[in-house]
């Protein structure tokens, strides 16, 4: 059966309409605003400041080099991502995507993974305001004791600035779309503007060569240190998809969304890869420990001074805000848009929208209030700090792969030409292809993402427990994963959804975007 999207009709509004939805989220986004809105949510000053100690205490210097092959994969999924985005501008994007390539079943459990990995992510990127706070001004440590996010204090405290933090996005993910947008450009700008200045500071300041990326730094065997270690860029280098997410506030998505997808991640990915080069050229001393345990922000006030570290510090901390915005903004629309299927609980509620603020609040509180619940785990283990960065990791990569996995089934049964359904852009363009690429890339897509989830939910106790040795935080995100899956089979089979999206091939009908 080939894949069927009807042309675009002139305006945004009734090319949603073809797809069974009425236009109630406010168009307001240019092609900026939605590329701030992929790169805030990887927001590589955020994740590599955060995820550099350990990636560093895992594989050395040569944990670098996992984040040119860690890009090359996520590129990948990014191509396919904005086939998709192209024929299927709505809100939700990953549970929109798989359900029409797939089943209304499959769908589901791909938003239910999907909306859950968010939350946790939201969760994830408030903790690493306590990477940079307390090295900033040690008053921001608030519990006292040591700062490392990984000790009890450092954990309880990285807890209680999250929590802050959360209260601040909600009230903002809750306010008014061009407010949210506004403050996302300008964020998203600075975060490149000091981005760049930290990586041309640190290449001035350079005290080894481009050698010492060749060692593992005597970290066991160099494929187990390199596997462990490229979870650095596997946690930082999600989220491009949130241009998809925001397709319904996007001024012209069938032509932006695909270029900005792909844009974002390009631009993470070649400003992440010089930090992490020019922060391991940079440092003081690659022996002396601080480097496994401080990360960067030791690099910045011990090479640059304490002055100028602490102000580029202080632009980190302002990324960290944007970041943990703008992935909030992305788990509200995908909530909003599962519920407007009528396939959550409280659908109705949850997909209300305020006329005046084009703002789904309720979605919004739910978000917050999930995220700040799971940053309470911090005060019962510091190992809850990197089980919650893990689990959310793999919770977005399966998502991914349920999206990348009925792309490629249809290719191969010949209901996705080489990404070519009927249709124009809004300008009149051909949609974005991949062309006779599109089954090669696809596959080598489907199967990075399986492995890159099975790495980085493999239980090593040297990982996931190096304190204590407990099992529960080494099987954490298995656990967690099955519990996700088990909870989604209970509700599923407890209250069957009340509206049915179609798959592909199919336009819905009838449905007006209530629940």
């Amino acid at each position: 059966m080939a894949v069927t999207v009807p042309p675009p009709p002139t305006t945004d509004e009734s090319a949603l309409r073809a797809f069974g939805y009425r236009q109630e989220l406010h168009r307001s986004m240019g092609r900026y605003a939605s590329f701030a809105a992929g790169f805030s949510f990887i927001s590589v000053l955020t994740t590599v400041f955060q995820f550099f100690a350990f990636g560093y205490a895992s594989g050395g210097p040569a944990f670098f080099w996992t984040w040119p092959v860690v890009l090359a994969g996520q590129i990948m999924v990014a191509l396919c991502f904005a086939e998709l985005a192209a024929r299927y501008p709505i809100s939700g994007a990953i549970y929109q995507w798989s359900t029409r390539l797939s089943t209304a079943a499959f769908g589901w459990f791909a938003g239910w993974i999907m909306i859950l990995g968010q939350i946790v992510v939201v969760a994830a990127a408030a903790l690493a305001l306590q990477v940079v706070l307390p090295a900033i001004w040690p008053g921001f440590q608030l519990l006292g004791g040591d700062p490392a996010p990984t000790t009890a204090t450092g954990a309880a405290n990285a807890a209680i600035l999250g929590l802050v933090l959360l209260a601040l996005t909600t009230v903002v993910n809750s306010v008014d779309n061009r407010v949210l947008s506004r403050i996302n450009s300008v964020g998203v700008t600075a975060e490149i503007i000091g981005a760049v200045l930290i990586v041309v500071l640190l290449f001035t300041h350079a005290e080894h060569g481009p050698g010492i990326t060749f060692s593992t730094g005597g970290h066991g065997g160099a494929v187990g240190a390199l596997l462990v270690g490229s979870f650095t860029a596997a946690y930082v280098l999600i989220g491009f998809d949130s241009a998809g997410e925001l397709s319904e506030e996007t001024r012209s998505p069938r032509r932006v969304a695909p270029r900005t997808i792909l844009t974002a991640l390009t631009a993470a990915g070649l400003l992440g890869g010089l930090i992490l080069f020019a922060g391991l050229l940079a440092a003081p001393s690659l022996t002396d420990g601080r480097l496994a345990t401080e990360g960067l922000s030791y690099v910045l006030t011990s090479s640059l001074g304490d002055w100028v570290g602490k102000l580029l510090l202080a632009d980190v901390v302002l990324a960290i805000t944007v970041a943990t915005m703008a992935i909030q903004t992305a788990a509200t629309r995908m909530l909003f848009s599962m519920a407007r299927d009528g396939v959550v609980p409280m659908s109705r509620a949850l997909a209300r929208v305020s006329p005046r603020t084009g703002m789904p609040t309720g979605p919004a509180l739910v978000t917050g209030v999930a995220a700040g619940a799971i940053l309470l785990l911090n005060f019962a283990s510091p190992e809850a700090f990197l089980a919650i960065g893990t689990t959310c990791i793999v919770l977005l990569y399966l998502a991914y792969a349920m999206v990348t996995g009925p792309l490629l089934f249809q290719r191969l049964r010949g209901g996705w030409r080489g990404g070519a359904p009927a249709g124009v852009a809004e300008d009149g363009s051909r949609l974005f292809s991949m062309g006779r690429w599109g089954l090669p890339v696809n596959a080598l897509a489907l199967c990075y993402g399986l492995g890159m989830a099975v790495n980085l939910a493999w239980p090593r106790a040297e990982v996931y427990a190096p304190l204590t040795g407990h099992w529960f935080f080494q099987w954490f995100t298995v656990l967690f994963l099955a519990a996700v899956v088990a909870l989604g089979a209970l509700y599923r089979r407890l209250r069957r959804p009340a509206v049915l999206v179609p798959q592909v091939g199919q336009i819905p009908v009838g449905n007006t975007g209530q629940a």
